[in-house]
């Protein structure tokens, strides 16, 4: 991660559940090591953690030097023990993800509020239309056709597209805040730009997945993957308007959910954690 998009941290999933162990790594740290003011951490502890999740060992390893490689982390060595600590540059990329990880209604927006935005990027730029794409799906944004966007709610756009890796297509971007006239078919538009079935479908894998019991043992590995879960339905729905989606949408369901099996975790992993700092030198 030469530079880090904030999307990253939520990216998405090959299927419901199934993450990389980037995904996995970063939501650890920021559910329990950005701000903590906790030492570099020694690898088998992040080795451990991922070996819970069922990823393995070389895999493991080899994310956290690809990590390393693309700033994302630090690589220290005390004796044999190799540690690890997050960049200033992925603290500020997880603080960020925090305050939608964190918001209390991160699925609601003021009824009517929308943001339109219109860019360019040259056919030939296809690695440039690809980090667009994803820092404005991330953002809330569905595409209504090619390079005109729509999402609820108004948007930062500035702070969207405002990263030096996207300074080309910033200067081409225009952004509006917009309300629908009179006529205009919202429930159409909404359906037009978003998979809403597949939204629907992912908050019911999420409240059915964490109503029952963890499918992975420890309390660590459970909260690291019940983050990973949440980041991926944070980037799936991005808030669409609850009273065009037809009865009973599940958004409120499944933040009540996340909030509910966080707090009962948090706790116990923070203190397996600490545990597991104690018992490998810290």
């Amino acid at each position: 991660m030469s530079a880090l998009p904030a999307e990253e941290v939520g990216e998405p999933s090959a299927s419901h559940g199934a993450h990389r162990p980037q995904s996995l790594l970063l939501s650890f740290f920021g559910a329990l090591v950005v701000d903590a003011d906790l030492p570099p951490l020694p690898s088998v502890t992040l080795l451990d953690l991922l070996a819970d999740l069922g990823v393995t060992e070389a895999a493991a390893r080899a994310t956290l030097k690809r990590m390393t490689q693309r700033g994302l982390l630090t690589r220290g060595q005390v004796g044999r023990t190799a540690e690890y600590a997050l960049t200033p540059l992925a603290e500020d990329v997880l603080r960020r993800a925090t305050e939608r990880v964190t918001s209390p209604a991160p699925f609601e927006h003021p009824e009517g509020e929308w943001t339109l935005l219109s860019y360019s990027v040259p056919e030939s730029r296809r690695d440039l239309r690809h980090r667009v794409r994803s820092r404005l799906t991330w953002a809330g944004f569905g595409g209504l056709r090619d390079g005109l966007w729509i999402a609820p709610g108004t948007v930062d756009v500035v702070a969207v597209l405002g990263r030096s890796d996207l300074a080309d297509v910033a200067g081409l971007a225009d952004a509006f805040a917009a309300r629908p006239l009179p006529g205009t078919d919202v429930h159409r538009l909404v359906h037009r730009a978003w998979d809403v079935p597949a939204v629907r479908a992912a908050h019911t894998w999420f409240i059915d997945t964490w109503s029952r019991p963890p499918r992975v043992a420890g309390s660590l590995a459970q909260l690291t993957l019940l983050g990973a879960d949440w980041l991926s339905l944070l980037r799936t729905d991005p808030g669409l308007p609850a009273s065009q989606l037809g009865p009973a949408w599940p958004a409120a369901v499944s933040s009540t959910v996340y909030r509910r099996v966080f707090d009962g975790l948090a706790p116990a992993a923070r203190a397996a954690l600490e545990r597991s700092l104690r018992t490998h030198g810290h």
